[in-house]
């Protein structure tokens, strides 16, 4: 079992953004910035790609809801998403408010956030959310 189904299951905590049958989404812990979410689905599978279609397309319909609220919470100049697969072996997207076009994607390292300042973005990326 991965850390994501553990996440998923209520056995670890977290600051949870958006959940519907399929995916679940939630902070990410070690943020680039404040607001980087991480969108799971609710099956264990390695790679994104090897999802099956429900699964797959609900990862990017949720991105597309959550990135707006995440721009309206942020006031980010942009929200950027991306996939990668080396640290959990579940499939996960993240997206991220960026602040600038000057590359500091590739720079820029996720860092612990105190409890406050999660709790705050959480709370203003659902009520965005709400919104939309």
């Amino acid at each position: 079992m991965t850390i994501f189904t553990k996440i998923i299951n209520g056995e670890i905590p977290c600051y949870k953004i958006y959940e519907d049958e399929f995916v679940f989404a939630f902070l990410d812990i070690n943020p680039i910035n404040l607001g980087h979410t991480l969108i799971v689905p609710k099956i264990e599978i390695d790679k994104i790609y090897d999802l099956d279609d429900q699964h797959y397309l609900a990862i990017f319909k949720a991105a597309q809801i959550i990135s707006k609220a995440i721009e309206k919470a942020t006031d980010c100049q942009r929200v950027c998403t991306w996939t990668e697969g080396f640290e959990v072996p579940h499939a996960h997207y993240h997206i991220c408010p960026f602040y600038s076009p000057d590359g500091e994607f590739w720079v820029k390292r996720g860092v612990p956030l105190p409890k406050t300042e999660m709790e705050k973005i959480q709370t203003s990326i659902i009520e965005e959310l709400t919104i939309i």
